[in-house]
């Protein structure tokens, strides 16, 4: 009997190391085909950024008149965000334009729109709870609390940024402080850019067989096509390889406080690059009553923050003398972020609104549930685009 439990364990141990070593090959293939992706992306602004300047052609105010209007580059902001449900690529395209020329004080508003039409994706989700009359009222209060966590911050931070310009400034500040006195010529050394230069490079090269505007026009298409399909897989990619450590530090984080809430909804982000992906994951928990609405809601915030990374990253592939400018409107992004935490949740008076916001729609989306689906398609869709149109008419 010994002999056979031995020869058992003979045969079971070589087919587990053997398991365990194309698990570790396929796991080393992932992080691997992940840092690829991060090239491309970072590649791909870099090459949004060279093809505007070529096709704006030192006019990119002029193209962008309509944006002018900061009210309308908000809308732009929420309305692009909603139809790609992805705020770290419009983020990112948002880097590679004010590489390219467009103004700082312009790309604010959008940045801040970027917030609002991000949360659409775990709204959407909530729409799945909509059998269960009481799992639905709180799947979908779970879900919009970050609508109007969003909502809230931009009421208070845009009219004060149009007036005073905090964000911008302190962001210029901060950013003077990675360059200083830095020659940003266009020979100025920075070894992401040269790391990105054979692609970039390439890729102007084929599109000035073109004439230069549809050149500079081609590769910006070229270039928001890669970031979008690049953050799709890497954020495909971080889910099979981190979402279980992500669900673990969700799950120890939620209810036990609002700092670790944060810090855990900023960390898990992080992690999965996609604040759609996190706050998607805690609908179900609070549709089926597992955590409350006040237990998410910190969690929520965190998220606001983590997903600031991808525009970070996107703007250290720019180069020249637009690359503190890069910089800093995806450091506006980080601070507006930063603030909205601080402020809204720091002061009492303000901290409970967004929750009595969602707790008062998901009762009634719950009673009424045409209400759920004109909420989704008015605020981030119908609305912003009518508002866009009225705008550039008068």
């Amino acid at each position: 009997m010994a002999e056979n439990i031995n020869s058992a364990v003979q045969e079971v141990l070589p087919s587990q190391g053997r398991r365990i070593k194309v698990r570790r090959k396929g796991t080393l293939r992932q992080w691997l085909t992940l840092a690829l992706l991060v090239y491309f992306l970072i590649c791909a602004v870099s090459i949004i950024g060279n093809g505007f300047k070529i096709a704006a052609g030192g006019h990119a105010a002029q193209l962008f008149e309509v944006a002018t209007n900061p009210f309308v580059g908000l809308m732009i902001g929420i309305v692009a965000t909603a139809l790609i449900q992805s705020s770290s690529t419009v983020t990112s395209v948002i880097v590679a334009f004010v590489a390219g020329g467009l103004p700082v004080a312009m790309a604010v508003p959008m940045i801040m729109g970027a917030n609002i039409g991000t949360t659409v994706t775990n709204t959407l989700v909530s729409l799945g709870h909509v059998r269960d009359k009481a799992e639905f009222r709180r799947a979908f209060s779970a879900a919009t609390v970050h609508d109007f966590f969003n909502l809230l911050a931009v009421a208070i931070f845009l009219p004060i940024e149009l007036i005073f310009h905090p964000l911008e400034k302190l962001a210029n500040a901060t950013a003077f402080l990675f360059y200083g006195d830095a020659d940003l010529s266009m020979g100025s050394i920075n070894i992401v850019g040269m790391a990105t230069k054979p692609i970039t490079s390439s890729v102007e090269s084929v599109a000035m067989n073109l004439p230069t505007i549809a050149g500079g026009v081609a590769m910006i298409i070229f270039g928001i096509a890669v970031i979008f399909l690049a953050i799709r897989y890497i954020g495909a990619l971080l889910r099979v390889l981190m979402v279980g450590q992500a669900k673990n530090i969700m799950h120890n984080a939620i209810g036990r406080g609002p700092v670790a809430g944060i810090a855990s909804g900023a960390v898990v982000t992080f992690l999965v690059q996609s604040s759609s992906t996190t706050t998607s994951l805690m609908v179900p928990l609070a549709g089926s009553g597992a955590f409350s609405l006040r237990q998410i809601y910190p969690f929520t915030l965190g998220t606001n923050i983590g997903t600031t990374f991808t525009a970070l990253l996107a703007a250290t592939a720019i180069t020249g003398a637009t690359a503190i400018l890069a910089l800093e409107i995806a450091l506006v992004h980080l601070f507006f972020n930063l603030f909205a935490v601080v402020v809204i949740f720091g002061l009492p008076f303000l901290r409970p609104l967004p929750v009595k916001g969602a707790e008062w729609l998901g009762r009634v989306a719950s009673e009424r549930k045409a209400l759920a689906a004109a909420w989704v398609l008015g605020v981030f869709i119908a609305v912003p685009a009518i508002l866009i149109a009225l705008t550039t008419l008068f």
